[in-house]
């Protein structure tokens, strides 16, 4: 088939270089226009644009997905359908018409769960234990329609939300391959998904990723992780910010207050809401290179009394 590529991010790299690999011709690639990134702010081209430019593809940029350039560019290709991989925009009626077999989302939860724009982060953060990705014909509903195949995968006890889209992103390529072989070979039918089940993923932010000392060990833990790489979890101390990277629960409980610091022989422990400590991996203080908890303390020189506030 002819298939016009939608996908912005890292994550989408993985679909489109299969794509780019399999039977299917890409005759173009969507993806969001050059946006400033990192602390320097440069303006940098999106991973899947680079990819597509490096393989000799079209690449269309419009600032929305509505524009009427974008419209008919789309209809002079006439892609015979359009997969989408974390696009970030809002395809519109006048666009979803235009391919004969739609547009083809491959979406990284195990639809009707988590509909919405962070399911790997949410899923971690509800403390699930499997997951998955899922291919479905993209319709002007919120990952709302009917599906056409889905994988799964087990969350690990240490997963972050990078490391668990990272091995999503991949086994998701090969489905969205297989997915529009079927379509093709016409052995694929959407069907609707379920009407139980349904829950949401809106998209982390700041203010989600700030840790409540107060709250219990397992909490903290499952918040770290899905926080990280992105947003990425924090905290306090002495009014500055501090970065939290993944954290250990420890067994048994403790006479330590919420936010507060305990240093021992293997680093730093920090009190929650449910009694018991955890233990701080890597943490990055404002304006400083990421690094153990231990080296952060013993150049800080923390106070017997320090706690997160």
């Amino acid at each position: 088939m002819r298939v016009l590529f939608a996908g912005t991010p890292e994550t989408a790299v993985p679909s489109l270089e299969a794509l780019l690999g399999s039977r299917h011709e890409v005759v173009a690639v969507l993806t969001r226009p050059d946006a400033p990134t990192g602390r320097g702010r440069h303006v940098e081209q999106s991973p899947v644009r680079h990819v597509a430019e490096q393989a000799g593809v079209e690449v269309l940029t419009p600032p929305r997905p509505r524009d009427p350039a974008f419209i008919a560019r789309l209809a002079e290709l006439a892609p015979d359908a359009c997969p989408v991989v974390a696009y970030g925009g809002l395809i519109p009626p006048a666009a979803l018409a235009v391919p004969r077999h739609g547009w083809v989302n491959l979406h990284f939860s195990l639809l009707p769960a988590w509909r919405g724009a962070a399911p790997v982060q949410h899923a971690i953060l509800a403390g699930d234990e499997i997951t998955g990705a899922c291919t479905f014909l993209l319709e002007e509903g919120l990952d709302t329609g009917p599906l056409f195949g889905t994988v799964t995968e087990e969350i690990g006890r240490t997963d972050t939300s990078g490391d668990l889209l990272a091995r999503l992103a991949v086994d998701g390529a090969r489905l969205l391959v297989a997915t529009l072989d079927g379509i093709e070979d016409g052995r694929l039918t959407a069907v609707p998904q379920p009407t139980d089940g349904v829950t949401h993923a809106p998209k982390l932010t700041t203010d989600d990723a700030r840790i409540d000392w107060k709250t219990p060990a397992l909490h903290i833990d499952r918040q770290v992780r899905a926080c990280t790489p992105a947003p990425g979890a924090w905290t306090t101390l002495d009014g500055e910010r501090v970065k939290i990277f993944p954290v250990t629960p420890i067994p048994g409980v403790t006479q330590i207050e919420p936010g507060a610091i305990l240093a021992d022989k293997r680093g730093l422990q920090v009190g929650t809401g449910s009694g018991h400590t955890v233990r701080l991996g890597e943490v990055q203080a404002q304006g400083k290179k990421r690094m153990t908890a231990a080296d952060w303390a013993r150049g800080l020189r923390l106070q017997s009394d320090a706690r997160f506030e």
